[in-house]
């Protein structure tokens, strides 16, 4: 055990993790994270919590960590280095595990453009990659990005990163993950999987290198509400697949919403059965009260209790 995360904790006993997502809102009010958190927090091991996500500006995923920690969640912290330098995402990181957090999502970010601000300053002072290894030199090494010693009270974070196994160049996707976990990640999280068959190869390139064996490797779903959802997905968001005939599926449905919750729940039942995945991560977005049905279907509930 590296750290004191209930997280790591669930993964360290080989038991197949469920983590969560909650978008923060788009005000100052934190009653929507309170009341997912207390929907969710008996199906899921953890919960995300984003950092202004596709650069809209939300309320922070560390006060949202909190509200989630003091709801009785397990929170995911995202920090991206699009809208903070070295300094402020070291400051951010001491005064996050000073709260309580124990676990932190390392991001690049979208970019600006995307967002509601789209003039805004980028920053984009480190990478990704170079703020895994940031985070980790501080927990493992108690030393600042500059070198200097940090003397105590060192951050000790579970640290994770994202992989896109549906990205091109395909071969490069496993060379990029091997690059964060030689940096630092404890456990990754992919973009949400409906190319299973591009996800098994994705994985067996992982287990070539015997990335699984050096870092958890959490594999993302997403249940989808209609054909137009899909479609969307398919068309217009950058490194997702999205096969057709999932498409035709929920077509022909009778019920397209029941139809993608029981293509979301076929997926994680056959993810289980692939060497190297440790757990799902379910991207349920603005659809958050699925997720207890989901857990259910798949034969993951009840969680394990520590």
């Amino acid at each position: 055990m590296k750290t004191a995360s209930k997280l790591e904790k669930i993964l360290s006993q080989g038991h197949f993790v469920v983590s969560g997502e909650v978008g923060p809102p788009k005000h100052a009010n934190a009653e929507e994270i309170i009341e997912h958190t207390v929907m969710l927090k008996d199906y899921v091991d953890a919960l995300n919590l984003t950092d202004n996500q596709t650069a809209i500006v939300r309320l922070s995923s560390i006060a949202a960590g909190v509200h989630v920690l003091q709801a009785g969640g397990e929170p995911i912290i995202q920090m991206t280095t699009r809208d903070r330098n070295r300094i402020a995402l070291q400051s951010d990181l001491l005064g996050a595990y000073s709260l309580g957090i124990k676990n932190v999502l390392c991001l690049s970010g979208d970019h600006q453009s995307f967002g509601n601000h789209p003039a805004a300053k980028n920053v984009y002072d480190v990478d990704s990659l170079q703020l895994i290894k940031i985070v980790k030199d501080l927990r493992d090494e108690k030393r600042f990005s500059c070198g200097e010693e940090l003397k105590s009270n060192e951050p000790r974070f579970f640290i994770g990163a994202a992989a896109n196994p549906f990205a091109d160049p395909f071969e490069f996707r496993v060379i990029r993950l091997e690059k964060k976990i030689n940096a630092g990640a404890d456990f990754i999280q992919t973009q949400a999987i409906f190319d299973m068959d591009r996800f098994e190869r994705f994985m067996a390139m992982v287990r070539e290198r015997d990335l699984h064996k050096k870092a958890h490797i959490i594999a993302g779903v997403m249940p989808i509400k209609s054909a137009r959802a899909a479609r969307y997905m398919q068309k217009s968001v950058a490194g997702m697949i999205v096969p057709e005939a999932i498409i035709n599926r929920i077509e022909q449905a009778s019920d397209p919403k029941a139809e993608g919750v029981a293509i979301c729940v076929e997926q994680i039942k056959h993810l289980k059965t692939i060497e190297g995945v440790a757990g799902v991560h379910i991207m349920a977005v603005m659809w958050e009260d699925i997720i207890p049905t989901i857990v259910r279907e798949a034969g993951l509930y009840p969680r394990p209790q520590l």
